[in-house]
């Protein structure tokens, strides 16, 4: 059969969204590789992505559904069909209906897929039959929380504009494993000659494109923001026209920072010598447009909101917002994009339903009473590796009276406590479309190849769910193309003017963005430094969750290039690249603690303990350990992966994870599992 190429979109959590060509022969998937169309991405692709087609085709995809025929946990399944698998589940519900009321009833996604379609599909579903709903929450809303506290609604800078900075902070982002396609822009910058500053908790690989590398005390980068403040008043390297017109409550802010963070005080938070807070400072206030580019981890923590609100205010006293090439990028904001009540069908909902925070799914499954949680959905997702607190989510998951239903594409940690698995198409076998969080290109995408043994959609699976439920709503009745078409039939600004043709070719569309400038897209059109809209009226330093943990290491649950989350470890080659499932740590504290590289150890605090291969780099600053990566338990050293290490507790605002904002205490062991 002739082998053809066919456009698609790369559908993991990455703000990037790569443009993909897919070469196909006899219904497979042979070969993936960047589109070089795509504006932004260019063709070029991760090292996740170099092989996706060993993902789609890999000899561990679930091909048929599944019922447990052995103990919860143990993996032991029995093939069954669709039919029997769907009058199962929709039996089993209408009994936990009947008892306890659909509210005991949770799902629980996230961002397996990103697609607005898949992902969102079982929104409509859950609120028309009445079950509780999931806060998804787990990712960065605390970095949205701090945005919006200073900027409002204003859209960040395009991405490409850093290219015309003359001073780019890599803030709290490992790039060069999650945003490899804006280190593009960083390096074209570094050719005009800019400067590159790396300001992380650990040297990543990213540092390598950095000229000053600044390693910071985790959860300390808002007092090092307000120390850079101090001196930018102190010595007047402020744009005074600027903040004069733009700026609401800088005399406010002077006053604070000038009494309440001066460059000692911050050394001692920070951990960072004196020398180099002043020279950061200088270097920021002399910048013609500077950019800061904010990564997600340090929102992770108890203060997370407040530091990336802190951080925000940076480029409001220089003026940087005003300059092209200069500001902060958080992220893009294209929700407007798309009319999206129009999937998600809250409308649905006769009366609003209880809401569960993912981030504390264990408490839920053991503790919560007001209805019992007695059925568990899981589609697009891993909360038994994902989830803080994995002891306790396993724990509940165990519960023999908890029917869970798990919808994935592999045996996960979860799907293998499950009463029913039901196989999952890849991103390659359906319909979606999709928008990024780290460029303004949308695209859509269709089916290229047909679907994997007998895999269904999410949507295919919530259409037939419906059907066996009685949910009769013609909305349940069409396919996703048709719910895409009427999505785009629905005019919204972000997408007047826009390319609809290269849009159904499956090409990717920029977005047109407002005119960037004041007036801001806040309550009082200016920067809104000093909000009176929030409960601290102006920005400061706030302590971490950890601060009063007695355990003596700072954990990093930090990203790797060669998985996403607990994605990709279906791939032997990508964990091979990982090396295992390591903890790294300082050679000086590795001495004190008298343990060797290599060596077998274990992590502990009060919520868990985990095994690790450890090792030793001078790359981790003293009292810090980092575990990169969220393995699937079948491939750890021990019986749990990193997150029996983190806490269900939540950020400052926005109800975020805090999986930065842990400690732990290391100590030698002999063998493995």
């Amino acid at each position: 059969m002739p082998e053809k190429m066919k456009r698609s979109v790369c559908p993991y959590d990455c703000p990037d969204t790569c443009g993909l060509l897919v070469e196909t022969a006899g219904g497979r998937a042979i070969r993936v590789q960047g589109d070089p169309d795509h504006p932004y991405t260019k063709g070029l692709l991760c090292p996740k992505m170099l092989h996706y087609e060993r993902t789609v085709h890999s000899p561990l995809r679930l091909a048929t559904p599944l019922k447990r025929s052995g103990a919860k946990g143990s993996g032991s399944f029995m093939p069954i069909s669709w039919e029997e698998a769907i009058g199962e589940i929709a039996h089993r519900w209408r009994e936990i209906m009947d008892k306890y009321g659909a509210e005991a009833i949770l799902p629980y996604s996230y961002a397996g897929t990103m697609g607005l379609i898949q992902r969102n599909s079982g929104h409509p579903f859950f609120h028309a039959l009445g079950a509780s709903r999931l806060a998804r929450t787990i990712c960065s809303p605390a970095k949205d929380a701090g945005w919006q506290a200073v900027m409002g609604e204003t859209q960040p800078p395009p991405p490409e504009t850093v290219a015309k900075s003359d001073l780019v902070i890599l803030w709290g982002i490992d790039a060069a494993a999650t945003s490899i396609h804006f280190m593009g822009g960083v390096q074209e910058a570094k050719r005009n000659g800019a400067k590159v500053w790396f300001v992380n908790t650990y040297e990543t690989a990213t540092a390598a494109a950095a000229h000053e590398v600044i390693l910071v005390r985790p959860g300390s980068d808002g007092a090092l923001a307000l120390g850079m403040m101090h001196i930018l008043v102190r010595d007047g390297l402020m744009d005074e026209a600027f903040v004069a017109r733009q700026v609401q409550g800088f005399q406010e802010l002077r006053e604070q920072v000038l009494s309440q963070y001066p460059p000692d005080r911050v050394a001692q938070i920070t951990g960072l010598p004196l020398e180099t807070i002043e020279l950061l400072a200088r270097e920021y206030g002399r910048a013609r447009a500077p950019y800061i580019r904010l990564g997600s981890g340090l929102s992770r923590y108890g203060n997370g909101a407040m530091t990336i609100r802190t951080i925000a205010c940076l480029p409001a006293l220089t003026g940087a917002y005003g300059r092209e090439g200069g500001g902060c990028f958080p992220g893009t904001s294209t929700g407007p994009a798309f009319a999206m009540k129009e999937v998600v069908r809250e409308d649905f909902m006769t009366a609003p339903t209880r809401v569960i925070n993912m981030n504390r799914l264990g408490e839920a499954l053991n503790h919560l009473n007001d209805p019992p949680v007695m059925s568990l959905y899981v589609y697009h997702a891993n909360p038994a590796a994902v989830t803080p607190d994995q002891n306790a989510v396993i724990k509940g998951l165990m519960r023999e009276d908890l029917f869970t239903v798990v919808h994935e594409r592999f045996m996960t940690d979860t799907a293998r406590h499950a009463d029913i698995v039901l196989p999952a198409t890849s991103s390659l076998e359906h319909s979606d479309l999709y928008r990024s969080y780290g460029t303004y290109y949308i695209q859509r995408a269709k089916a290229v190849i047909p679907a994997v043994g007998g895999s269904k959609s999410n949507w295919e699976v919530f259409g037939l769910l419906a059907r066996a439920m009685g949910l009769d709503d013609p909305f349940f009745r069409q396919s996703a193309d048709d719910l895409i078409d009427h999505l785009l039939s629905i005019p919204t600004g972000l997408r007047q003017g826009i390319d609809v043709d290269a849009l159904a070719a499956g090409k990717a569309v920029r977005l047109q963005l407002p005119e960037s400038g004041p007036p801001y897209r806040t309550s009082s059109g200016r920067i809104e430094i000093l909000n009176h809209h929030e409960e601290l009226h102006l920005p400061c330093y706030l302590p971490t969750h950890g601060d009063s943990d007695p355990h003596p290491f700072r954990l990093m649950t930090a990203p790797t290039p060669y998985a996403l989350n607990a994605s990709f470890y279906e791939q032997e080659e990508l964990r091979r690249k990982q090396g295992g499932m390591l903890l790294k740590m300082n050679p000086l504290d590795a001495e004190q603690k008298e343990l060797l590289d290599g060596a077998t150890v274990c992590a502990r605090n009060d919520l868990g303990e985990v095994i690790f291969t450890l090792s030793v780099t001078p790359k981790v600053p003293r009292g810090v350990v980092v575990a990169e990566g969220v393995w699937w338990l079948p491939f750890t050293p021990g019986s749990r992966s990193v997150n029996a290490l983190t806490s269900q507790r939540l950020t400052d605002k926005g109800e975020g994870s805090t999986f930065y904002d842990n400690r732990v205490e290391v100590c030698a062991v002999q063998g493995g599992k």
